[in-house]
């Protein structure tokens, strides 16, 4: 787990910009990326969680993303054996207490590598901390993450629905589900792991805990989008979020990631985040338990 291979895909310039939008959809796409790198997630309710929370300065959206590469195949369906059920893990109430629904905005991300650990689990569930055969629950400092997806095209920008939003990363102790390697074989275990079809809103939001860490990598989340056009044809985006070192040192030190020593690679140390990491940064707004945050993406299907 010292890998997750190279970068891929590239950031276009303001000339493909203008020509893949046009003049008023790149006035909106400004405009709209004028609030930073990624939106905030509601109102902070309540008390602080037990880890005081370092806020992050925001970081403006400088670059966009090409048009997704098309795929073969979409099959949303379950596999054999396998539930597409939601999971029921531990209670989120005071998760979701005053988050709001936030509007869609045309912020164009860049893609980076899936890495050698994505499963196509086809587990549609919000809360992806149990394992389904199990029923284990992670633990971890809980985690509310909401994905605002949006369409863009020469019209402007709108939601996107019916879009398939999948997540996974390790857990507490850095280790993935589903996967075998030289420290630990997890094979038949899908914890931290899962997709969310989007609302006619393009929202999908998930219940998680806030990743791990292992050497060679800073802290991160992978996600995929996958969508169908109106032809027929399945465009795949995949990329990763990331996390302020701050915030990240501040959780790290209490359980159950505490523990393990200083971790070894920060955000400007790791390949891949240095690869336009800073367009993928999460703002985490603290709710009573743990933190919430809203990732903005929006995607041109051509």
């Amino acid at each position: 787990m010292d890998t997750d291979d190279r970068p891929i895909g590239r950031i276009l310039t303001r000339r493909e910009v203008l020509a893949l939008l046009g003049a008023s959809a790149a006035a909106l796409l400004v405009g709209c990326s004028a609030t930073g790198s990624s939106g905030t997630a509601g109102t902070p309710v309540g008390s602080a969680p037990a880890i005081a929370p370092v806020r992050p300065e925001a970081t403006a959206t400088s670059g966009v993303q090409p048009a997704l590469s098309p795929v073969a195949t979409l099959a949303p369906t379950a596999a054999p054996g396998e539930s597409s059920a939601p999971v029921t893990a531990a209670p989120t109430a005071n998760l979701n207490a005053g988050v709001s629904r936030p509007a869609p905005a045309c912020i164009v991300r860049p893609e980076q590598t899936a890495g050698p650990f994505f499963i196509d689990t086809r587990l549609n569930r919000a809360d992806i901390r149990s394992d389904p055969a199990s029923g284990v629950v992670k633990e971890g400092l809980p985690l509310l993450l909401t994905f605002v997806v949006s369409q863009i095209s020469r019209a402007g920008c709108t939601p996107l629905s019916g879009a398939m939003v999948d997540i996974w990363h390790c857990d507490a102790q850095g280790v993935y589900s589903g996967v075998r390697d030289p420290r630990i074989d997890t094979r038949g275990q899908l914890w931290l792991r899962g997709y969310q079809m989007t609302d006619a809103n393009g929202v999908a939001t998930f219940t998680t805990i806030y990743p791990g860490w292992y050497p060679g990598r800073t802290v991160h989340i992978h996600f995929k989008i996958r969508i169908t056009n109106a032809a027929g044809q399945v465009y795949d985006f995949t990329s990763q979020l990331y996390f302020d070192d701050a915030i990240s040192d501040a959780v790290f030190a209490q359980a159950p990631y505490a523990g393990r020593g200083r971790r070894t690679t920060l955000n400007q140390n790791d390949g891949i985040f240095r690869q336009s990491g800073d367009q993928l940064m999460l703002n985490l707004t603290p709710l009573d338990q743990g933190y919430a945050a809203t990732f903005e993406i929006g995607v041109n299907l051509g």
